[in-house]
């Protein structure tokens, strides 16, 4: 599917509306769940649901382990937009539309968002559970999301990427996984078109230009939202090795299994992040929820 900027921000906008219009009072802080981490959306109670299915200009996840949900609520006090499912490349879909939930957070007057993505570990010390910060990515897809006609309201038509993840909340994240235990491990993502994972050789070349994990994921979503002035913090979950570093094969099976029991330890992160970064008093929301990833 190809349209202009106009048409782009008109079916954003369209978007945004139909959700301000079933939740009026939203939350500052996005967080995107990757493979297998759908269980970070439980334990919300009386959190508000929107299925994707029924969010004009809104595609559906195809893929298991994206439920395809927009849910808010609350982390103990913070205010939280979650979405449920991500939409890839590898799909079939223009990146125009893999990153427009991006848009639409905009939109919505989100000001920072947290990116979460099941990966592969380039690095021979990083092992299944390990939880890494993105401090930076190699774009390797073929395509830039910002390709085409800039609409100016969303953001510069050259962006500076010198920092697009961000260094302040990385800090964070190192400062809240020092206090829980959690080894926050800094490490740059590649990311690749898929679907089929890298082979050895992919992967040799990948560790020659300084990817730490690799992926399918993130990379674009990150672009657009920094184009829109937004703050991103990513966090890539080791699930497997890398073809060639481990000597099993790779099946998305083992990957949405590793994800689902590394979860709660990153619910655990991302619950603290979350307080740190928001503003609890600015959402306009009422119910008190249970936390994310449980008490700590």
């Amino acid at each position: 599917m190809s349209e202009s900027i106009g048409d782009l921000a008109a079916r954003a906008a369209e978007s945004a509306s139909f959700i301000r219009k079933a939740i009026p009072a939203l939350p500052t802080v996005a967080l995107v769940l990757g493979s297998g981490m759908n269980e970070l959306a439980e334990g919300l109670p009386d959190a508000v649901t929107i299925p994707y299915a029924e969010i004009p200009n809104f595609p559906v996840p195809t893929v298991a382990g994206h439920a395809g949900n927009l849910i808010v609520g609350r982390t103990s006090g913070a205010g939280l937009i979650l979405l449920q499912g991500r939409f890839h490349y590898y799909e079939g879909h223009p990146l125009e539309v893999v990153t427009f939930p991006m848009r639409v957070l905009k939109l919505l007057g989100v000001k920072t968002v947290i990116l979460t993505a099941a990966t592969g570990g380039i690095r021979a010390d990083l092992r299944p559970g390990n939880i890494v910060c993105l401090s930076d990515h190699l774009n390797l897809i073929g395509s830039n999301p910002l390709r085409g006609p800039n609409d100016a309201s969303f953001g510069p038509r050259f962006p500076d990427m010198t920092e697009v993840y961000s260094k302040k909340l990385r800090a964070v994240a190192r400062e809240e996984g020092k206090r829980l235990g959690i080894n926050v491990i800094p490490g740059v993502y590649a990311c690749l078109p898929g679907p089929s994972y890298e082979t050895p050789a992919e992967i040799r070349m990948l560790q020659t230009l300084g990817a730490d994990v690799v992926g399918m994921s993130t990379v674009p979503e990150a672009i657009v939202a920094r184009h829109g002035g937004m703050d991103v913090l990513a966090f890539a979950l080791v699930t497997n090795a890398a073809a060639g570093v481990g000597v099993a094969p790779i099946s998305h099976k083992d990957v949405l299994e590793a994800g689902k029991k590394a979860t709660p330890l990153l619910g655990k992160l991302l619950r603290r992040v979350v307080l740190r970064v928001s503003d609890p008093g600015g959402t306009g929301l009422t119910a008190e929820m249970s936390t994310l990833g449980g008490d700590v």
